[in-house]
Formats: structure tokens, C-alpha cells, sequence
């Protein structure tokens, strides 16, 4: 009587889980027109491509997170403080900025529960400050680059103080401790259905972050953080351009561990998605906020 008893329990759970609707809108709040060339290695010197500085929101039933906050609505203080001279003429944004608290705003949609980064470069954490009280999640590992940032110290590649060293920001530690998933060595399972699961993609920055969706539909989608900036890159498995993974990248030969793993998980699924942070093609296919995808 216990072992049926069981299985309908479980056949009820599986059935609760696949009714959650889960669904991603991508928001673009920003962007820059570069040629190809300059974003990988073997890029196309004739061709020029949107950079955009995006945010995603997921909506797993009633609870609204966001994966990477895009540019916020101090950026350009932000900047001016802390993007040293030497850097500006490589790390740029155009105006108009539209931050995603706007865009939100004027949709009517929030509010936002969870912010969880990719990683905490100045271009994915500008608009943290932007969501007072709302937790902020990275690996512990990442937050070695707060914890410097809260010292004012930062390196080529570091957090910006003016964005993440400021007491009254909620941070959280996001632990891998969940089993191997789909060729990365660790997981976690935010809503333990499948739907919303990180992963581990240390390289470009100690503790870089991926993060598998599985929409309403079916639809598997893939965000893969600044790990490649353009799905171009992917199909060849070209890395940046030479001096920008020197300067970026945190550590060369696990970013490129990571775009291994990304391919052979396209290899095998051809059907997944994979949405590079800042890659207008990818990103243009799905479409942006305030449309969201199934």
C-alpha cells in the first residue's frame, strides 16, 4: 500500500512542478555599435554588431528574479568615478541608458524578490542600488572582488566601490552544492523542479556564473554571462581578441574550460539556447521587454 501511496505523492509533485509557469524577458537598457573583430578572435573586421548591456528577469510563478542588472540609472557617476582613463577608450556605453527600474516601472511588473549576477563587473552590477533591500546573490568566490571593492582597491577586471561596496547591499553566498548538471561539475537548483538552475563558470571572473532555464513551453535557454560576448564566437570556439581576455578575464585557461563546456552542451542539445550577456544576435532572436518568452 505505501510504495503506490508514494508514487502518486511523487506523479502529484512532478505534475505541481510542470505547472509552474516560468517565462524570461530580456531588457536591454543600453548598447554599443562595435565591429565584430573586436570581440573575438577571427571576427569579421567589416561587420559591426550591437554590444548590449542587458538584464534578464525570470518569472517562476509568483517570484520575479533577475539575472544581471544591466546599466542603472547612476552609471554615469558610476563611471566617472571608477573607469580609470586608460580603460575608457576600450569600455564604453552609448546613451540613451534606460534602466531596467524604469522600464519596469513604467510596465507595471515587479516587484523584483532575488538579483543574482553573473559576475560583478561594473557593466552587470550597475544597477544593484537601484533595488534597495532586494538580496543580492554571487558565489563566495565572487565575492572576493567585493570585498576589495568595499577596501577601494580594484585591478584591471575588478567590482567598482560606487556599485557594490556599499553597506546597506543585501549579499548572499550562492553555493554549488548539488550534483553534476549538463557537463558542469556542480549545481543549484533555486526552486528544485529543474526550471531555474546555476552553475558554475569560474574563469572570466572567480566566480562567473551560468544560469539553464526551462520556460512554460519547453524551451531551454542557457545565459551564459560575459564567459564569450558573441555567440558568433561559439561556433568556432574562438576566445576575445588577445589583449581584452588579458585584461577581463581573471583566469585565461578556465574561461576557456567554460566556452569547452558550452559547446559540447550545444553539441548535444541543439535545441538549447545560449544567450551570451552582452550578444545582440542572440538576444534580437527572442526579443525584449516588455515581450517575455515561453
Amino acid at each position: 500500500m505505501l510504495k503506490p501511496l508514494l508514487s502518486i505523492l511523487l506523479a502529484l509533485v512532478a505534475l505541481s512542478a510542470q505547472a509552474v509557469d516560468v517565462r524570461l524577458a530580456i531588457v536591454k537598457t543600453a548598447r554599443l555599435r562595435v565591429h565584430e573583430h573586436l570581440l573575438f578572435a577571427g571576427g569579421d573586421s567589416a561587420r559591426q554588431l550591437d554590444t548590449n548591456f542587458s538584464a534578464f528577469l525570470v518569472q517562476h510563478g509568483d517570484t520575479l528574479l533577475m539575472f544581471d542588472t544591466g546599466l542603472g540609472r547612476h552609471v554615469a557617476t558610476q563611471y566617472e568615478q571608477d573607469m580609470r582613463w586608460w580603460e575608457r577608450p576600450f569600455f564604453r556605453y552609448e546613451d540613451p541608458v534606460t534602466p531596467v527600474q524604469a522600464q519596469l516601472a513604467a510596465a507595471g511588473v515587479g516587484p523584483v524578490r532575488q538579483i543574482v549576477l553573473s559576475h560583478t563587473h561594473w557593466d552587470h552590477a550597475s544597477a544593484i542600488d537601484d533595488f534597495p533591500g532586494v538580496p543580492v546573490w554571487v558565489p563566495r568566490e565572487e565575492m572576493a572582488m567585493v570585498e576589495k571593492a568595499r577596501a577601494g582597491l580594484r585591478g584591471a577586471g575588478g567590482a567598482w566601490p560606487s556599485q557594490v561596496a556599499s553597506p546597506q547591499i543585501d549579499w548572499h553566498p550562492l553555493t554549488f552544492n548539488q550534483p553534476a548538471y549538463e557537463g558542469f561539475e556542480a549545481s543549484h537548483d533555486l526552486f528544485g523542479d529543474g526550471t531555474v538552475v546555476f552553475v558554475p563558470m569560474f574563469g572570466h571572473t572567480p566566480g562567473s556564473t551560468g544560469l539553464f532555464l526551462r520556460l512554460g513551453s519547453g524551451k531551454r535557454v542557457f545565459l551564459v554571462g560575459d564567459v564569450v560576448w558573441a555567440s558568433g564566437a561559439l561556433k568556432e570556439g574562438a576566445p576575445k581578441i588577445w589583449a581584452a581576455r588579458h585584461i577581463v578575464d581573471h583566469d585565461v585557461d578556465q574561461t576557456a574550460e567554460a566556452v569547452r563546456k558550452i559547446r559540447e552542451v550545444q553539441r548535444r542539445r541543439p535545441d538549447l539556447v545560449v544567450v551570451p550577456a552582452h550578444d545582440s544576435v542572440s538576444q534580437d532572436a527572442l526579443g525584449y521587454f516588455p515581450h517575455w518568452v515561453h
